[in-house]
């Protein structure tokens, strides 16, 4: 019960601090607490396995970022949105935007011949300004005739996607498996190379069962979390 209550405690602390702060040293936050110090590390302990808190030997306790979380459920427009963070909407910064022929691996994905035209997009996911995903997004061009890179700057793609072209996602197929960070992904996302990350890839189709979209999305691994809500069969 101790070891809660030093845990409860600690938390308190790291609601009132902010990201990236020091805590104090495990002498003074035993002495504030109250509390032993074989108690107060296994406290932190905790903390850090639940990755609140980055335990670094010689340099102290760091609080760690908070971490963004998506519940695999569809928001009332129809999405599979990521809601914003502590109340910090998402921004995007575009990368690249452009036009290329589908080719046979992107041609089986998207289920058109491999000359299709596609419109591809690879734009850079922020919350407070500070990166957390990279998404790739390829959609068939003549679906889309005139959209500009601004526009996936802009709101939600499935929002123009209904809004402008009258096209409406019925569902989708989404697939996560963890992955480490390549050399360009880490450059954009500020993570050291090979870092751990979370690899999201989403074949999405209309009410006709042709295929709208297909994204590829990398998400930092320690900023990152999914939650996945399951109903039982009484």
């Amino acid at each position: 019960m101790r070891r809660k209550e030093t845990r409860d405690r600690l938390l308190a602390l790291i609601e009132d601090s902010g990201p990236g702060q020091v805590l104090p040293s495990e002498r003074s936050l035993s002495e504030t607490l109250g509390v032993s110090r074989p108690t107060l590390r296994a406290a932190l302990d905790d903390l850090a396995r639940d990755g609140l808190v980055v335990r670094e030997h010689g340099r102290g306790t760091f609080i760690s970022a908070r971490k963004i979380h998506q519940e695999l459920e569809p928001t009332e427009a129809g999405d599979f949105a990521v809601p914003p963070a502590e109340g910090s909407p998402w921004h995007s910064r575009l990368v690249s935007f452009g036009l290329e022929p589908a080719g046979a691996r992107m041609g089986r994905r998207l289920e058109v011949s491999p000359g299709t035209e596609l419109v591809s997009v690879v734009r850079l996911r922020l919350v407070d300004g500070l990166p957390m995903c990279i998404e790739r997004i390829l959609v068939p061009a003549a679906a889309v005739p005139g959209i500009t890179g601004r526009d996936f700057e802009l709101g939600s793609f499935y929002g123009l996607l209904r809004g402008r072209y009258g096209v409406a996602p019925k569902d989708a197929v989404q697939v996560t498996e963890p992955t480490v960070t390549d050399a360009q992904e880490s450059a954009l996302l500020d993570v050291p190379l090979h870092s751990p990350a979370l690899l999201i890839e989403r074949t999405t189709r209309t009410a006709d069962r042709a295929v709208i979209e297909y994204t590829r999305s990398v998400y930092r691994g320690d900023r990152y979390r999914i939650t996945t809500r399951l109903t039982f069969a009484d």
